[in-house]
């Protein structure tokens, strides 16, 4: 039986794909990848809805890798689109033999996406794979020329699609068509596609060339604030963002809390200075109840550890905290 390697994003466009080869009858595994920027969550729902088995490829140390350095540029913001989408193509041709597959699905639209979804970064992105003669772009194949799988009859050219350019009244038709109902809207899931993320994440990459997961994983929460170029303050937004967070804290983070009023949880990763508990504690004040207050009680200490240290300190203003926070 033919069988084919379906890259599930979580999107809808990929899960059409793959819904579409499998109505060729043709067996289709998703192979859906993980990194520090994106995980396998909306994929295992997808794949649910079509009946699809899944296997999720961490490839977070060598996608960091690129992200750092792509051949070919970033999108908008830190998004290295046409080298995530060739390492990931890599890695599923790799899994072809492996997997006794035939070849490989994408859900990739023609002109859906300005940077690296034109015919020129479509061709490029095959031809950097390593594997151009096993890619198939279902939904636009017929804008495309017939690939090696079209021409052998291994795939029926006239049940694929002939959909461009960046409106999804065709996908959203189709979806309802085959009951695909729950699927997360166009773009979401890549935290580099984030204006904020990215912004921190070159900050970060300023100060450190090489970050530690933790690092990584903090940049998803909460106000952050460059202090020193080893020290930075993070403050949750909500109680939920606040218990997340201490997942990735240890016995050397500083955490604060306004002994009096409501407010955020404020972290100190690094190593401070006086001067910096002193003005990790008005960012406490700040973000509570009491920041209108003249003076406000702030207990600190190491995480997991009794907050039997104890400051009083004036709000920061707004100034102080625009020349801080990132």
């Amino acid at each position: 039986m033919t069988r084919a390697l379906a890259m599930i994003s979580g999107g809808l466009d990929s899960i059409l794909a793959a819904k579409l080869i499998k109505e060729q009858g043709i067996e289709v595994i998703g192979i859906c990848f993980k990194s520090h920027f994106f995980n396998e969550e909306n994929a295992v729902k997808m794949t649910e809805q079509i009946g699809i088995p899944l296997k999720v490829v961490d490839f977070s140390k060598e996608h960091f890798s690129m992200v750092k350095h792509p051949k070919h540029g970033y999108g908008k913001n830190m998004n290295p689109c046409i080298d995530c989408h060739s390492l990931m193509l890599n890695y599923t041709g790799k899994l072809l033999q492996d997997m006794d597959a035939d070849f490989i699905i994408t859900g990739e639209v023609l002109n859906q996406r300005p940077m690296s979804q034109t015919k020129h970064s479509l061709d490029l992105v095959k031809k950097e794979s390593g594997f151009s003669d096993k890619i198939l772009r279902p939904l636009c194949a017929k804008n495309l020329t017939p690939t090696e799988m079209e021409l052998s009859g291994l795939v029926d050219r006239e049940k694929l699609m002939d959909i461009s350019g960046r409106g999804r009244k065709v996908q959203m038709e189709l979806a309802k068509s085959w009951g695909i109902k729950d699927y997360p809207s166009p773009a979401g899931g890549c935290k580099l596609t984030e204006p904020n993320y990215s912004k921190r994440l070159r900050e970060l990459l300023n100060h450190k060339d090489n970050p530690s997961v933790k690092d990584l994983e903090l940049l998803k929460y909460g106000r952050h604030f460059r202090i020193l170029p080893d020290a930075k303050i993070i403050s949750t937004r909500t109680q939920i963002e606040g218990d997340e967070v201490k997942q990735y804290l240890d016995k050397e983070d500083f955490i604060f809390f306004a002994e009096e009023f409501n407010g955020s949880m404020i972290i100190i990763v690094g190593e401070p200075t006086e001067e910096d508990i002193e003005f990790a504690a008005k960012i406490t004040a700040r973000y509570s109840k009491g920041k209108d207050e003249e003076l406000v009680k702030v207990k600190y200490g190491k995480f997991m550890c009794p907050l039997d240290e104890h400051i009083e300190v004036k709000p920061a203003t707004e100034d102080e905290v625009n020349k801080y926070i990132l």
